[in-house]
């Protein structure tokens, strides 16, 4: 009777141990247990689609995101770092740089000018990077095998309305016979997973011709057209431009630029690119309009196209840019732009909510080429994640024309991540110390 009773016990022993076990092995807390790469922890999340401003933590998972809440755990995660005092963003995606990079003497298309992508992006909290028409329909093959393959930076495309691409104004980029509508789009609608856009730029002619076919080539693949507009002197109406020829959803870039030349006898002759009339430095009416027929506005830095003269009276009166971009090549990142996070910098002094400028860096631009998966920290998508250090004190910006603005405030990017792994890590946030 006594074994009986002991067997008993022991089998009730055995049971509520066992049903410990289960009970801590499936309980919500332990299956959470390590299941988390990476912890970014304490950070304040800016994420413009998902309408996220404040304290969070962002949880990553097999390259992905896996969760933004609010107080995840430390348990939870293999690795934790601890961004307090610091702004969790999307990883920032800049829709005009120059990246075609190769050897030839072509100026922008596989070309010493263009640059290597992952040199020049995670360090100022870029992932994703689109050239800007490089490639045309003829070499677009080249730049995937290239750049695109070869590349940790997730690099996309406008194509180039111009069959060769930007390998120079003069010698190439003004001969229509090599602009083909139908070759393009057809390139563009084959390479559809890098290519996001057309692209006309450096046209100094004066007919419209150009910008038709590559409307016409977006069309036709359904996808927006960027147009670098204002070279031709005598110029080209920038008004007919915006209101008779782009689409709702088409890119003017280089908004903010201002081109001055003058003629034989000393007369000043105004490029039409200029959004803001030099002598009333009012935004001009029909800026406003094509604004609301659904233009978007581009900043497209680089080394010469951007003026406070022009930018400073736009900001003042409302005039936002829809979306923040470098124009990055060798001419531009040693000059006054210096990387997107100074130029991020630049619209916080000129007035523009940290919010908005980092929306213009990462959802807007999203929307803009259509990428929509990109652009934010929503759960599944891939972990591209920018982490900044908003720095005050007494800094100075310079624009195109070598005009300097003292501001108080200055994004640095302290930490980048491409798809969960660590690529860009300024101050050893992410490194355990050394024994």
């Amino acid at each position: 009777m006594n074994i009986q009773l002991n067997s008993k016990k022991s089998m009730s022993s055995i049971s509520v141990s066992l049903v410990l076990i289960m009970t801590v092995l499936f309980s919500p807390f332990v299956s959470h247990a390590q299941e988390i790469d990476l912890l970014l922890k304490g950070g304040h999340v800016i994420d413009a689609k998902n309408k996220i401003n404040g304290k969070m933590d962002v949880a990553v998972k097999d390259g992905k995101i896996f969760r933004v809440a609010a107080d995840i755990p430390a348990s939870s995660a293999k690795k934790t770092v601890n961004v307090s005092g610091l702004y969790v963003t999307p990883g920032l995606l800049d829709i005009h740089g120059h990246v075609f990079h190769g050897t030839d003497n072509n100026y922008l298309s596989n070309s010493l000018d263009a640059l290597p992508p992952d040199g020049f992006t995670f360090r100022a909290g870029v992932t994703t990077v689109v050239d800007a028409g490089g490639a045309g329909w003829k070499n677009i093959d080249l730049f995937r095998k290239n750049i695109v393959e070869h590349s940790k930076t997730r690099v996309l495309a406008f194509m180039n309305i111009v069959g060769g691409g930007m390998r120079g104004t003069e010698a190439y980029e003004q001969d229509e016979t090599d602009m083909d509508a139908k070759l393009t789009s057809a390139m563009a609608l084959k390479n559809k997973d890098i290519v996001v856009g057309i692209k006309l730029a450096h046209y100094i002619g004066h007919d419209w011709e150009p910008t038709d076919k590559a409307v016409e080539a977006g069309k036709i693949a359904s996808i927006p057209v960027m147009v670098d507009f204002g070279k031709a002197l005598p110029p080209l109406p920038l008004e007919d431009l915006l209101l008779k020829h782009l689409r709702p959803g088409d890119i003017l870039t280089h908004a903010y630029r201002y081109d001055q030349e003058f003629d034989k006898n000393g007369k000043m002759l105004e490029h039409k690119q200029a959004i803001v009339d030099v002598k009333t430095k009012k935004v001009k009416p029909f800026v406003w309009e094509a604004r609301k027929k659904g233009l978007i506005f581009d900043v497209g830095h680089g080394g010469g196209s951007f003026n406070w003269s022009q930018a400073v009276p736009a900001m003042e009166q409302g005039f936002q840019p829809d979306v923040l971009s470098s124009d990055l090549h060798t001419g531009s990142m040693n000059a006054g732009f210096k990387d997107m996070a100074n130029l991020a910098s630049k619209f916080l002094v000129l007035g523009m909510p940290l919010a908005e400028v980092i929306a213009a860096s990462t959802w807007n631009p999203a929307k803009v080429i259509q990428r929509t998966e990109l652009g934010s920290l929503s759960v599944g998508s891939d972990a591209d994640i920018a982490v900044f250090r908003l720095r005050e004190g007494d800094f100075g910006y310079i624009d195109a024309s070598g005009m300097a603005l003292r501001g108080k405030q200055k994004l640095e990017a302290e930490l980048t991540l491409r798809s969960g792994r660590v690529v860009w890590d300024l101050n050893a946030l992410s490194a355990p110390l050394a024994k």
